[in-house]
């Protein structure tokens, strides 16, 4: 419980400094006083479950995130809600990647599933990204659909 505590004290700091904004702003968007802020962020008091739900949302992470988040153990500091950084691969001679275990398990992606590689080539933003074969079809007919006739 105590590490919960300073992991949610650690995430509410960094994430309210991080957005720039200061406790009496955090404080007027839930509807509580300055010094509950204060107090939240040097672990004197903990803000009830509708107050950290209402943080959440305020700074767009998970809730479980708020709580659990230790920037340490990962290696990267709290990121936005349902985005992830799973680490690096190295792309071996033959162009092959292996995707890490943590990836697989939270994408829910197994052996024999299909991906869809897609690439950006303009040097400013260039990277490349896998969706699922399911969800680029998906996206392609609603894409379709909206097409005029």
């Amino acid at each position: 419980m105590n590490n919960q505590k300073n992991q949610l004290e650690t995430n509410l700091r960094f994430l309210r400094n991080k957005f720039k904004m200061s406790q009496e702003f955090v404080a007027d968007q839930l509807n509580v006083s300055r010094q509950s802020i204060a107090k939240w962020e040097n672990g004197e008091t903990l803000p009830d479950i509708m107050n950290c739900d209402a943080l959440a949302e305020l700074f767009d992470v998970s809730l479980s995130d708020l709580l659990h988040f230790d920037p340490e153990t990962e290696g990267v500091q709290i990121g936005p809600k349902d985005k992830h950084i799973f680490g690096t691969i190295t792309v071996g001679e033959r162009g092959q990647i292996v995707l890490p275990k943590k990836a697989r398990d939270v994408m829910e992606i197994n052996p024999g599933d299909v991906l869809v590689v897609l690439g950006d080539t303009n040097p400013s933003t260039r990277g490349l990204a896998l969706i699922s074969d399911q969800s680029f079809l998906n996206q392609a007919k609603m894409m379709q659909n909206n097409l005029p006739r």
